[in-house]
């Protein structure tokens, strides 16, 4: 049997933009014909990995995995809905989450050299990563995380598998699972009104002078009327001043309910999926007319 050299494996790599071990393997059967193993390999995973690297990935799965006072939040994306029901992909966003946890990566690409081996693909998650793309025919993106180790207690929620809170807590596992799915429900953007970005207060500040101004209001008043809009808003965003989801009354604010179970929350992470990246909008009967025209020019 013919050798198998990195070498080999480089370049059919570079040729079919196949996983590693998936060209090695695929070198071996073909006892080191290169066009051989390309073939195996056209069969097996088609030219889908290579193909499907440059489009946008703006669905996906928020998986989440705690040990103990260790656990992380996971974002990978995938380009449909349908895909980020496959099981799959399913297993492959929990494992990340699992080695997240045990091996603490320092940042997402550090993610891709974890040991990791599914459905045939590995020994890392880069290279199962590459895998499923040709096996399923999506492109995949590990895109952020969020790992929590400082020894405090956790709670996870998860909404589906499209919205994700971990929160950070002292108390009662309850009261902080009911806090993870108000945060989901309500979608706060800091702890407490101090700790709201300024940029957001900023905006927020401009909006409220602009309607100020045109109001016609004395200036005296015209600044009351500002204050009282910034504060609303801080109310609105921060969790602590939130009315709790499940409040009987309709009042009782999330410190008072975090009170009355003798909780407190330090803090908490939450991941939407998909947030912030631009999706593509399909016209499909511009497609249609494209092809028909290009159809019409090879004719």
């Amino acid at each position: 049997m013919a050798a198998i050299t990195a070498s080999m494996v480089a370049e059919l790599r570079a040729k079919t933009d196949a996983p590693m071990m998936e060209c090695k393997k695929a070198l071996t059967e073909a006892e080191g014909n290169m066009d051989k193993a390309e073939e195996i390999l056209r069969v097996k995973l088609g030219n889908k990995a290579g193909k499907a690297a440059s489009r946008v990935t703006a669905e996906g799965v928020i998986s989440s995995f705690i040990d103990g006072t260790t656990g992380a939040l996971v974002e990978i994306n995938c380009e449909t809905d349908f895909v980020s029901k496959n099981d799959l992909f399913l297993a492959f966003c929990n494992q990340v989450a699992e080695l997240v946890v045990k091996h603490n990566p320092a940042d997402v690409a550090a993610i891709g050299e974890l040991p990791l081996t599914l459905e045939s693909f590995g020994p890392t998650v880069e290279e199962v990563r590459k895998g499923l793309i040709g096996k399923i025919g999506e492109n995949m993106a590990i895109r952020r995380f969020k790992r929590y180790a400082d020894g405090g207690q956790l709670a996870a929620y998860l909404h589906g598998v499209r919205i994700g809170v971990m929160v950070e807590f002292d108390g009662e596992l309850t009261a902080a699972k009911d806090t993870a799915m108000h945060i989901a429900a309500m979608k706060p953007v800091s702890l407490s009104s101090a700790d709201v970005p300024a940029e957001l207060v900023a905006k927020e500040r401009s909006v409220a002078e602009a309607k100020a101004a045109e109001s016609g209001k004395p200036a005296e008043i015209a600044a009351k009327m500002i204050e009282g809009s910034i504060q609303k808003y801080l109310k609105e965003v921060s969790l602590l001043d939130q009315v709790f989801v499940k409040a009987a009354d309709g009042k009782q604010t999330v410190a008072a309910y975090l009170k009355s179970a003798n909780t407190t929350v330090k803090g908490f992470t939450m991941f939407v999926v998909g947030e912030g990246i631009e999706k593509k909008v399909d016209d499909f009967a511009a497609e249609v007319a494209a092809q028909v025209a290009a159809a019409t020019q090879g004719a």
